[in-house]
Parts: structure tokens; sequence; C-alpha cells
């Protein structure tokens, strides 16, 4: 009886320990069955109401994580296990297909628009004269917009200014943000006095209400053409979402927030 306590306790805990392993399999398992897919950040509040409307049609849940274009691209290089790229532009798709990570060129499923924005509660309003919008940037203390390098919006933001003439007027007054949704927060919150995000997230609930905007002229800066792509392994869920955000119905939810679709 004496060596047969220890021997009992040790049972136990190798059946604990197993236990413990085999849900920690279970748990990695299903969780390396969860589709999950990147989008751009302006997409964030259409995307909503796709991938709402995608699971109504009896698919599973996905798992979504929004960011920059940018920043995902480099994820994926590095391994990341992203099954679907929905981007905010054309370049980050194509330097993955280009890099052999894709299973093809993808899709463009939309077209954005920049648009520039102001905290309803600052004393700053824009005007429609050229000559205001040089005045509206010398009254400003910040100007919020996306990383260039990361963000298509971000980008269109420099090439508009530039092409306005105000470059030199706003470069030092810029503040950044990693992705698009980043930037319009530093307008909403008062962190930034006017500021450029995509014409989408202006439809946002949240946001409309905190802001005022106007649209940038789309003859300044480059088209923003919105491409996705799958990766290549992407999952079964993943390859239906890519054919459905094609769908009518999906590019009816594109529409509402201020996309034009092809």
């Amino acid at each position: 009886m004496a060596g047969y306590r220890p021997l009992m306790r040790e049972s136990v805990s190798m059946i604990f320990r197993s236990l413990f392993i085999s849900l920690l399999l279970s748990a990695n398992f299903a969780g390396a069955q969860t589709t999950t897919v990147a989008v751009a950040a302006n997409m964030k509040d259409a995307f909503t109401e796709i991938s709402r409307a995608f699971k109504a049609t009896g698919k599973p849940e996905l798992r979504i994580v929004y960011g920059s274009s940018g920043n995902f691209t480099t994820q994926i290089l590095n391994g990341a296990p992203f099954s679907m790229l929905i981007a905010a532009d054309e370049h980050f798709p194509l330097e993955l297909y280009k890099k052999g990570k894709t299973i093809d060129v993808g899709a463009i499923y939309a077209i954005g628009s920049l648009a520039m924005i102001t905290k309803k509660s600052s004393n700053i309003k824009w005007t429609d004269k050229k000559i205001g919008l040089a005045e509206l940037i010398a009254k400003a203390n910040k100007i919020a917009i996306a990383k260039p390098d990361l963000s298509p919006y971000g980008k269109a933001a420099v090439e508009y200014m530039k092409a306005e003439g105000v470059w030199d007027l706003a470069k030092d007054k810029l503040v950044y943000g990693d992705n698009i949704g980043i930037a319009t927060m530093y307008i909403v919150r008062g962190g930034a006095d006017l500021g450029f995000t995509a014409l989408s997230l202006t439809r946002s609930a949240e946001i409309s209400k905190e802001i005022n905007f106007t649209l940038a002229n789309p003859n300044l800066y480059e088209p923003i053409k919105q491409r996705m792509v799958l990766i290549k392994g992407a999952s079964q869920e993943a390859i239906e979402l890519y054919r459905f955000v094609q769908s009518p119905q999906a590019k009816s939810i594109l529409e509402k927030y201020g996309y034009t679709t092809p």
C-alpha cells in the first residue's frame, strides 16, 4: 500500500496532462479551421454588412482582421495565415502575386473615393473656392492622413495636396495613422483639425454624426482601384467569399458606401 498512493497520484496527473493536451490540440485544430480574411480599413463598415450577408447564406463565421494593405502584405510575405486579402488598392495584391503568394491576380471589386473631413465642432469649415483649401490648411494645427507607404488613401491625399498646390503648406502639419481608419479617428476625437479619409468611412453612422466632409476632385489623384486576391491554400469558405464579393448583393452594399463597382 505504501507504493500505491504515489502511483495513483502519478496516474491521475498523467490523465489530467493528457486531457489538457487533448483540449489544447482541439482548440488549435478548431482555430486552424477558421478562415481568416485581411480587409483594408476603409472597408470596415461596408465589409461588416457584406460578411453578415455572406453568413446569412449559411456560411460559417469568418475571422476578419482590419488594417492597412501594406502591413497585411508584409505579414503575408512572412507567412501570416490569411486566406484572402481584400485590399485598398492594386499595388499590394499584385506584389503578392508577383512573389508567388496568391492563386492568381485576383479581381478589382471596387473603386474608392477620397474625402476631406473636419470635425463638426471645429471652427474650420470647408469652402468651395480653391483658395479656401489653402486658408484652411493655414489655420489648421494638425492634418491627419494615413501613411502613404501603407495606405492607398494616404498616397492619394498626398497626390491631391500636391496637385492643389498646398503641399508645402501642409507637409509640416501632417499626423499619420497606420491605416485610414486610425487617421479618420484623429479627426473624430479632435487630435487633428482636418484630414483625408475614404468616402466610405464618412457613411459610417459613428463617424458621420461627428464630421463634415467634401469630396476631393478625383482628377487630382490616381484612381483608387481596390483589388482582392486569394492566398495560395485558401479555404473553400474564402473562395466562396471571393465570389460573393462580386455578386449583385455585395455590389449593392458597396455602392451604398460610396464605392463604384466594376
